[in-house]
């Protein structure tokens, strides 16, 4: 892979004396976590209770809650990418993660007033717009604001109080059914304080991040990777798939191979319950999940920061084909249990190290539009990706299925490492 060398770009005593200092967390990127946290909280309060809440207090039918999901998910993924590119064009991301934050936080109140399923399905719709507006800027903040050598680092600590917050949620959510005694619209009302706290800090502890000479040196090092001119310091006034490099796109291509294997989480909890997992061990196994995955996220990110990017994501898809191999052919409660655990190192390699690499990859004025590609190819792949293996698990049995899965998540990992992928330099040593 194609790197920099230090002894070709020798450092200053004080660059040196920086980098010799074990990297620490802006003050932005802190505040965007603690966003995360509080925001997931009240989501995942009000997310397992959903369908029962739709299905038992508004009548509606299964399929019902299916088209809302369906529906909802699809509106964030395609909003991700022109709410990137807004983000670069007007050189302006809080006030986009402000509007997302914001539209979140207002319907977790209505969702309390409900009187139909079609009015929940409104709601979810608007809730996913904000995540769509909001996902791509932020995660262009992050970058903008961390240094390069501690840019894993950052989103793996992004990624951890995300799934810290899952997990806070998720007991908070039981501890508030058990108290309100089922009363589901006392509960969404009570989820509503940790989203309004979420606002609260990023409105007055997130700063709008400008553009920094650590970002003008991280566009440098992308026009010497390219051999290209300097780009400017503006995107144009549209989104151009030209203005991204071939590395860029072969990381797209790839991970959108990735995607296809990577189906939804609900396939794994059905696998358990066919193992003989009970009813009522099955939140306590998905917060047993957010544990390992909050856990290894900051040790996942770091590491990435150390010995680079496409290292740690060949790792962890590798891992994840081993550990859906696991799946297909474990047997009992106490191998469901393991999988698990070991299932959130995988996320606590890759997902804030994807991230990181989007960043490296691209220049600072292109990161929202990067991270809006990034987000839309993981959208679009996800829903056939489930499909994929529902059939594939109804008509050949879940064996079948879930070796398919892990089939191509080992053939992403080795396309990943012959891509020719050219990861710039971003750690000293």
């Amino acid at each position: 892979m194609a790197r920099t060398s230090e002894s070709s770009n020798p450092r200053s005593p004080e660059t040196a004396g920086h980098a010799a200092r074990p990297p620490r967390l802006p003050g932005n990127v802190i505040a965007l976590g603690l966003v995360s946290l509080f925001n997931d909280a009240s989501s995942e309060i009000i997310y397992p209770l959903l369908p029962l809440f739709i299905t038992s207090t508004l009548g509606a039918g299964p399929a019902f809650v299916g088209v809302i999901e369906g529906l909802a998910e699809s509106a964030s993924s395609l909003l991700k990418l022109p709410a990137g590119w807004l983000s670069d064009r007007f050189g302006r991301r809080k006030v986009m993660v402000m509007a997302g934050y914001g539209l979140a936080s207002i319907t977790r109140p209505l969702l309390a007033l409900a009187a139909s399923a079609w009015q929940v399905l409104g709601l979810r719709f608007a809730d996913r717009i904000g995540k769509g507006l909001r996902s791509s800027p932020r995660d262009a903040m992050i970058a903008d604001s961390a240094r390069a050598e501690a840019r894993g680092l950052a989103f793996g600590f992004h990624r951890a109080m995300d799934h810290a917050g899952a997990i806070v949620g998720a007991l908070v959510s039981a501890w508030l059914v058990k108290f309100f005694q089922g009363d589901y619209r006392s509960v969404f009302w009570a989820a509503t304080a940790p989203a309004f706290v979420a606002l609260l800090i990023l409105i007055f502890a997130v700063r709008e991040t400008k553009r920094s000479a650590a970002a003008t040196a991280d566009r440098e090092v992308m026009d010497k990777l390219r051999s290209a001119p300097p780009s400017s310091s503006s995107p144009g006034p549209r989104i151009r798939w030209s203005a991204f490099d071939a590395s860029f796109k072969k990381y797209l291509g790839v991970l959108l191979l990735f995607t296809l294997s990577n189906s939804s989480d609900a396939f794994l909890l059905l696998r358990a319950k066919q193992r003989g997992l009970g009813d009522a061990s099955i939140p306590l196994l998905w917060a047993l999940l957010h544990v390992s995955k909050s856990a290894s996220s900051v040790v996942g990110g770091g590491l990435s920061d150390r010995f680079g990017r496409k290292r740690l994501i060949v790792s962890g898809w590798a891992l994840y084909a081993v550990i859906y191999c696991g799946f297909a052919f474990a047997a009992t409660r106490a191998e469901m249990w393991a999988l698990f655990a070991v299932y959130g190192l995988y996320f606590g390699l890759t997902e804030g190290t994807e991230k990181a690499l989007v960043a490296d990859l691209v220049a600072p004025e292109l990161r929202g539009t990067a991270f809006g590609l990034y987000n839309l190819i993981i959208g679009i792949a996800a829903l056939p990706a489930s499909l994929m293996l529902g059939l594939l698990w109804q008509r050949f049995g879940a064996e079948t299925a879930l070796l398919t899965g892990a089939g191509l998540s080992l053939l992403a990992a080795l396309l990943l490492l012959v891509a020719g992928i050219s990861e710039p330099q971003t750690r000293g040593g």
